[in-house]
């Protein structure tokens, strides 16, 4: 079977899957609109503004923009905010104090996180007297409910946050659905638990109908060089949940006597409400993306994650390969199909804030933008590419011809 042959095949068997995406892409487009449209957004909104920021009309209401958008009460969206890591560094720092305990119940958090939690003497925090365990999941990749129990009652009046990772990071598990965290949110509400229920939302934006602050939690993060950027905003990350948390995190990203009230943007602020506008299209065009990629590779034998016959929960796709050759060959096919750097050969390198050689692909018109087309991995046992993003459906189509030239 030719290559041409292999994706008519995978998309011919894909159509319940692309209607249901289709549709949830169209009721968050018109999500979006409505916020853009109860909000009266105008052209003075896109406007630059320098110096402290006071009165920047513009971020307010990108704010609340956001808030609405995300079933929250209040928002934050600022380039100052620089990665996922960074906004959930600041997003933690503004909730926690010295002596509360964090309780992460999906697992060990991803590796750049790591250090903000664990580190030594760089002011994680550990450094600031504030502990972070992690309930493991069971055996099947999801919440386990008997161990959160002993975990929640073993921490008692310190533990001030729940902890919940949405993606699968460079674990071997689905990422959790938003009724899996509502689920949970209202276990551990069940329990006594009176704290703040933190979602790493990050990937997993516009997945969806709903999103985390919809079914039970204080505060979600994510970056806006992915989803909901859109592939259009240039940077910047966003924090919602409720007003009296973002209050508090706000005063942790600037200064506790100023909070919200200043930032400015000498570039305007355009990109960061068109991309939004743009978001749920994009995220849809990276599912169905995902969705051939991973039919393809399952008719060739080759195990992925998430399975095929369901929804994904985030627009990341986990492809398990038997050797290190192999794993490269992939992630360097993805970059040689690229928009941008096409022509870079990609080598494993020691990447920050990781514990093994990563190798990664993405060719990128905003660096290291993950909506964008782009996969990862780190190059160790076993060996599984990280494949997410694509702002076209007809990009990831030519990026599998080339995967798939390779392999056959």
């Amino acid at each position: 079977m030719t290559v041409e042959e292999l994706i008519k095949t995978a998309e011919e068997q894909l159509k319940t899957q692309f209607a249901l995406a289709d549709e949830i892409s169209e009721f968050n487009q018109e999500k979006v609109l409505k916020a853009f449209n109860n909000h009266s957004i105008a052209l003075r909104h896109f406007n630059p503004t320098t110096g402290y920021g006071y009165g920047d009309e513009g971020r307010f209401v990108l704010g609340d923009v956001y808030a609405e958008v995300f079933g929250a009460e209040a928002g934050i969206v600022s380039p100052a905010l620089l990665s996922g890591t960074h906004a959930l560094t600041v997003a933690l720092f503004g909730v926690l104090r010295t002596g509360d305990a964090v309780l992460s119940v999906s697992g060990m958090p991803y590796d750049t996180i790591r250090g903000v939690i664990y580190g030594d003497g760089n002011g994680s925090l550990k450094d600031f007297g504030i502990s972070f365990d992690c309930t493991p999941l069971n055996a099947e990749g999801k919440f386990d409910k008997a161990a959160i129990e002993k975990d929640v009652k073993r921490l008692g009046k310190a533990l001030k946050m729940i902890y919940i990772q949405r993606s699968r990071g460079y674990e071997l598990r689905d990422a959790f659905t938003v009724a899996e965290i509502g689920d949970i949110c209202a276990f551990v509400r069940g329990l006594g638990f009176e704290g703040c229920i933190f979602v790493d939302n990050c990937y997993g934006e516009f997945v969806e109908k709903q999103e985390p602050c919809e079914v039970g939690a204080d505060v979600a993060v994510g970056s806006l060089i992915k989803n909901p950027g859109g592939g259009l905003t240039p940077t910047g990350g966003y924090i919602v949940g409720t007003e009296r948390y973002v209050d508090l995190i706000g005063r942790r990203m600037t200064a506790p006597s100023i909070g919200n009230e200043v930032g400015s943007y000498a570039y305007g602020y355009r990109l960061f409400y068109q991309g939004l506008f743009m978001a749920p299209h994009t995220v849809n065009q990276a599912i169905k993306g995902s969705f051939v990629i991973g039919k393809c590779m399952e008719n060739l034998g080759y195990e992925n994650f998430p399975k095929i016959d369901k929804i994904p929960a985030d627009i990341t796709r986990a492809i398990r390969f038997d050797t290190a050759e192999q794993l490269c060959a992939f992630i360097q096919s993805v970059q040689e199909a690229s928009p941008v750097d096409s022509f870079v050969t990609l080598e494993p390198w020691d990447m920050p804030g990781y514990d093994s050689k990563v190798i990664m692909a993405a060719g990128c018109f905003v660096e290291g933008a993950s909506i964008e087309l782009s996969a990862d991995a780190p190059v160790k046992e076993p060996y599984t590419a990280y494949f997410q993003g694509g702002l076209t459906y007809e990009h990831c189509k030519y990026a599998l011809k080339k995967i798939l030239s390779k392999l056959i």
